[in-house]
């Protein structure tokens, strides 16, 4: 068999970090459960009384009892910070990131969504439109009424034109007049 710089045709075996493997979905969730943490301000203010805390020791207590002396510009503490930062902003775009991925998936449902109810709602306004023209072209009880009326009132007048005897005899058809 040839290596892979020689068959381009199959794929390369998968790299996995330094075989460390781990869960993504809970790695996430753990990183925005510190976003959340961080952005609060009872995390600011814990970390200011923590800052203050550590100053207000390391300057008043004696010399022996400092773990991280002011006159050395407090070394500990702004490492401390530096590696808080460094943790810190990594997780902080891990879960914004996350976030995205879940506005998109939401925003996604949300175009289908609309997109569907457009659809119905178009759906919706023809059948309407044909209702209404079927409707237009049935008739009325006012039709009716008017028709009735009007056929009233011809058998009225025939039957006035009949008791009067003003109107003629019916003429027999054709055939027997001849024959006759």
């Amino acid at each position: 068999m040839r290596g892979r710089g020689e068959d381009l045709t199959r794929p390369r075996k998968e790299r996995r970090g330094l075989g460390i493997h781990y869960d993504t979905d809970a790695f996430g969730q753990f990183s925005e459960a510190i976003a959340r943490f961080l952005g609060t301000a009872r995390y600011l203010v814990f970390q200011t009384v923590l800052i203050a805390v550590w100053i207000i020791f390391n300057t008043i207590v004696p010399e022996s009892w400092r773990f991280d002396p002011y006159g050395r510009g407090l070394v500990l503490l702004t490492l401390l910070l530096s590696l808080q930062a460094s943790y810190a902003a990594p997780l902080i775009l891990l879960a914004q990131n996350r976030q995205e991925r879940r506005d998109r998936a939401q925003s996604s449902t949300d175009r289908r969504v609309a997109e569907r109810t457009q659809s119905d709602t178009e759906f919706l306004a023809r059948e309407l439109a044909s209702v209404r023209l079927a409707l237009g072209d049935m008739v009325t009880t006012e039709d009716l009424d008017d028709r009735l009326e009007k056929l009233t009132e011809a058998v009225e007048t025939l039957s006035r034109q009949l008791e009067s005897g003003s109107s003629t005899r019916p003429a027999e058809p054709r055939s027997r007049r001849a024959a006759g």
